[in-house]
């Protein structure tokens, strides 16, 4: 859980927008957004599945490049 300790100097603007960043970065609204409806389980492999294949298309595409320049 994110949290902030506010400076004696730090205006609340400024303290808001370091708590904004923090979140950001645990991935809190992401997360939150992603378990707002259920998903089944055959729905989550079905991502996991094109990721992967997005993933070794890259992959290779990098790959492809790389040797090119060989």
């Amino acid at each position: 859980m994110p949290g902030i300790k506010v400076k004696d100097s730090e205006s609340f603007d400024e303290a808001y927008r370091r708590f904004k960043k923090q979140c950001d970065r645990n991935l809190i609204v992401t997360e939150t957004r992603a378990r707002r409806y259920f998903e089944p389980m055959t729905e989550i492999r079905k991502k996991q599945k094109i990721s992967a294949r997005k993933k070794m298309l890259k992959r290779l595409y990098m790959l492809r490049r790389y040797e090119s320049r060989l």
